[in-house]
């Protein structure tokens, strides 16, 4: 048989008002604790985690599996200069390259294309590149040498032809990142002097 216990009062008092022992419950401690744990395992996560992501990611996400069913109305695109110079004009297939990059270049080359284990790609140095048409076929056919994976096996054709425009596109950005490597090549074709496909 439980014994209830009366409340005591405490000996301290202020303005005549005294208060009693009234203890918060242990349930409230382990949630306030708990809570203090969880926000650090979620800060941690958020903030510093590689395999977090963001609002922006998601919609990035979400764009590229839009842009997918696009490409049904794309069609086959050619792997020529022409066609690069013109998605490079067009934000939308951009963001649809940029999402392709993220997803599966940004672990050598970084999210903005300055550089990790991979080169910059926004200088003006390539390594294995000397005009346009040479982004595309390094994304194709990778570079054994300097660790380039192969993508055609990984990536349709469309999908190749829209990250290397995208990869080419972020020259037109320079950022400061790995030390440049490769030679100096010329700019790439102006979108007007290119035939259209």
């Amino acid at each position: 048989m439980s014994v209830h216990r009366e409340p005591q009062l405490l000996d301290h008092e202020y303005d005549g008002i005294r208060e009693y022992d009234n203890p918060t419950p242990g349930w409230w401690h382990a949630l306030f604790i708990g809570s203090v744990f969880f926000s650090a395992v979620y800060a941690a996560f958020w903030h510093s985690s590689p395999m977090s992501w963001s609002i922006h990611d998601s919609l990035m996400d979400e764009e590229q599996a839009y842009y997918g069913l696009l490409f049904r109305d794309l069609g086959e695109l050619k792997p020529d200069e022409a066609t690069m110079l013109r998605m490079m004009q067009d934000d939308k297939w951009m963001s649809f390259g940029a999402s392709v990059f993220r997803a599966n270049c940004a672990q050598c080359h970084k999210a903005d294309g300055t550089g990790e284990t991979g080169p910059n790609l926004t200088d003006d140095r390539w390594i294995n590149v000397k005009s346009l048409g040479d982004v595309y076929r390094v994304v194709t056919d990778g570079v054994a040498a300097k660790g380039m994976p192969v993508w055609k096996n990984r990536l349709g054709q469309n999908e190749r032809i829209l990250v290397a425009s995208y990869v080419a596109n972020l020259r037109s950005n320079p950022k400061p990142g790995r030390t440049p490597e490769g030679e100096v090549i010329p700019p790439w074709p102006k979108a007007s002097s290119a035939s259209s496909p």
